[in-house]
């Protein structure tokens, strides 16, 4: 057989297989695992990441470099979805399913909460559980309670959110408050009266002396502050 004869029966049997090469799926899917971790590295407590695979029968190129995203409207958190495209040597983009449970502590109130009651870190307990099978916001640092009053009602011994709490008001609609107007080279305080409710830091419309309506930032004390 000549030498030609050879080349092309050699690149005959090679062609099928070129033609036939698919990604391989393990490949897939620790890329997606791998952006998994990175996005989850900074969440409290244990994590566990699982990826579904793509089909090991799956029709697509053979990729060198893969880039792992999150779709719009998804997160690392619970049951997900990952997109993976092929950035390098092919075309191509697909979505996986994921599932990334977080199992760690959280908070529950150790007894009932009435609205507007001053929390310390004895209203509250851990408990270990499934993250990402409770409620948006839940708290996990019973730091995270100090300084803060129930905005609702809560129930004893259930998951504690960051929307039940609030920070305490400073000043009280109808109370009288100091109105302390700066400015460039001065200061001038006067009384007034709050027409609103508002934490430190909040804005509040005061009716001064004067009769005038203004808006200030509440301050701890009874103080409102108006910056020109």
């Amino acid at each position: 057989m000549s030498r030609f004869s050879r080349s092309a029966l050699c690149l005959a049997l090679i062609l099928p297989t070129l033609a036939l090469a698919v990604q391989d799926p393990l490949f897939v899917k620790t890329a997606a695992e791998d952006f998994l971790r990175t996005q989850t590295k900074d969440l409290p407590g244990e994590i566990n990441i699982s990826v579904e695979a793509p089909s090991a029968g799956n029709k697509l190129q053979a990729c060198n470099t893969l880039e792992a995203f999150l779709p719009p409207g998804s997160r690392a958190w619970g049951r997900t979805t990952v997109g993976i495209r092929c950035v390098e040597g092919a075309s191509w983009s697909l979505y996986l399913r994921a599932r990334v449970q977080v199992t760690g502590d959280y908070l529950v109130t150790t007894h009932a909460l009435a609205p507007g009651q001053a929390l310390g870190t004895e209203d509250v307990t851990t408990r270990k559980g499934e993250l990402t099978q409770l409620p948006a916001g839940i708290l996990t640092d019973p730091k995270q309670v100090q300084g803060k009053q129930a905005s609702v009602s809560v129930p004893s011994g259930q998951a504690l959110r960051a929307d039940q709490l609030r920070q305490p008001l400073a000043v009280q609609q109808g109370q009288n408050v100091t109105v302390i107007s700066r400015g460039e080279g001065f200061r001038v305080s006067t009384e007034g009266v709050a027409l609103g409710n508002a934490s430190a830091g909040q804005v509040v419309q005061v009716r001064i002396q004067s009769g005038q309506v203004r808006s200030g930032i509440a301050q701890p004390g009874g103080l409102v502050e108006m910056n020109y």
